[in-house]
């Protein structure tokens, strides 16, 4: 599964964008200098998510929208089109075509 999806399929199961997910992690006080068991934690309680997505989730927390461009462009499992991940919701990404 290529990172966006990871954050797609939060979306889909919260109901919330990953932009939101972030700002609601600061209102829980969650930022880069928290642990990533943090993050596993609140999700499982809030969204029963598991620990992949929680760790995409944590990975956007501490390092923003940008990833490792090694996976851009590959056939692999985790191949992603960019190596900017869109936070602002699926509905709203500019298409790639």
């Amino acid at each position: 599964m290529s990172f966006q999806a990871y954050l797609d399929t939060i979306e889909d199961k919260t109901g919330r964008t990953p932009r939101e997910l972030v700002a609601i992690a600061g209102e829980k006080g969650i930022t880069a200098d928290s642990k990533a068991g943090d993050v596993v934690t609140w999700l499982k309680e809030d969204y029963d998510l598991g620990r992949g997505h929680a760790m995409a989730l944590w990975h956007v927390i501490k390092n923003g929208p940008g990833i490792s461009s090694k996976h851009v462009g590959t056939t692999g499992t985790h191949r992603d089109a960019s190596d900017t991940l869109w936070l602002d919701g699926k509905a709203t990404r500019p298409s790639t075509a």
